[in-house]
């Protein structure tokens, strides 16, 4: 799990089958005081995060595909919660 921040959204005129319906989102891997580490990732995204949210992000391909239900997809990435706030001394 990581902790990531979206920057964007991904419209495509074809994907693959088993997206249709997911919103997928652009995040951006962040760290704890909010400087970016790595690169961007394309997550799907079932609960609606907004832009400049901070996010969690899961790269459990295999919780993926079984959210979309197809163990054939290319999702890899998933949004698994949104950040409202962050517990001072708790690390992130």
């Amino acid at each position: 799990m990581y902790l990531a921040r979206v920057e964007g959204s991904v419209v495509a005129t074809r994907k693959h089958p088993s997206l249709h319906g997911w919103r997928l989102v652009i995040c951006q891997p962040i760290g704890a005081g909010g400087e970016a580490e790595g690169a961007p990732q394309i997550a799907i995204d079932a609960h609606g995060a907004g832009m400049h949210q901070r996010v969690i992000i899961s790269s459990d391909g295999a919780a993926a595909r079984l959210a979309v239900g197809d163990t054939h997809s290319p999702a890899r990435w998933m949004v698994i919660g949104i950040v409202d706030e962050k517990e001072p001394g708790v690390p992130v």
